[in-house]
């Protein structure tokens, strides 16, 4: 079962910080879990040649994405090879992925230059400015929680900050094969981590179930922002149990590139 939904919608950039965090305790985490988190800092243009850069890499032949086949948590992930929700008989998630950790560790795996040219930069820079807005949230979900706004700083947490992105990519059933068992994008999953920043491309599919304790589950459709980020927030703590740690799925859709 799925309905539409209206998420909450946070400015980063908002000189009310005060204002900004009560509305992420009360909307945002308490009532939805999910948000938008919009004039966040990342260049529209970046974006797009991300999701271009993205695109190019996972065009290519089997045989050479598996060049760069998963290690250390960093690199290629190929189709099937991941199932979120280990209840399911499925043979796995229809979804391919690449890893991107810190990159100052030397861990992270890279397509060649002249396979990809500025495939690497783009992805350094990317990942440099979602970092940077996801340091700046931290501090007003600090506030949010009745705390200093430098309190993860000052206990420590962010003294080594391990912030991964994961590219994505969903075939559609087009494009995989013709199976009549109900195979999902990414099967139902809460993450892991402080928090999630999802960009997407404005292809449908996303959805997320708030109470996914209570059954039957509904699920309900996360609509796109052209430009935006949607972010939603993982609790995990006992001093955050105020707040949802949502259910999400994406469900498979044949015209998703």
């Amino acid at each position: 079962m799925s309905n539409a939904l209206q998420l909450p919608i946070i400015d980063l950039a908002s000189p009310d910080r005060f204002s900004t965090a009560n509305s992420i305790r009360k909307q945002a985490c308490i009532d939805h879990g999910f948000f938008y988190l919009v004039n966040h800092g990342v260049d529209e243009e970046l974006v797009k040649k991300v999701f271009e850069q993205s695109s190019n890499f996972f065009s290519f032949p089997i045989e050479e994405k598996m060049k760069l086949a998963i290690k250390n948590h960093r690199g290629y992930t190929a189709l099937y090879a991941e199932k979120l929700d280990t209840t399911l008989t499925t043979k796995g998630d229809s979804k391919e992925t690449f890893y991107l950790g810190p990159l100052a560790d030397g861990l992270n795996q890279w397509p060649l230059e002249e396979d990809l040219p500025s495939w690497r930069s783009a992805m350094e820079t990317y990942h440099q400015k979602v970092l940077s807005a996801g340091t700046k949230l931290l501090s007003l979900i600090a506030l949010s929680l009745k705390l200093d706004e430098d309190f993860f700083w000052k206990v420590g947490a962010l003294n080594e900050q391990v912030g991964v992105i994961r590219l994505l990519h969903y075939p559609g059933s087009g494009d995989s094969d013709s199976s009549s068992e109900e195979i999902y994008g990414a099967s139902a999953h809460s993450d892991y981590g402080m928090i999630t920043l999802l960009m997407t491309d404005g292809v449908p599919g996303l959805q997320i179930c708030r109470e996914k304790s209570k059954q039957p589950q509904v699920w309900e459709d996360v609509p796109s922002i052209s430009g935006w980020h949607s972010s939603w927030i993982l609790v995990k703590t006992v001093s955050w149990n105020v707040w949802k740690a949502v259910a999400v799925r994406l469900a498979r859709q044949d015209s998703h590139p």
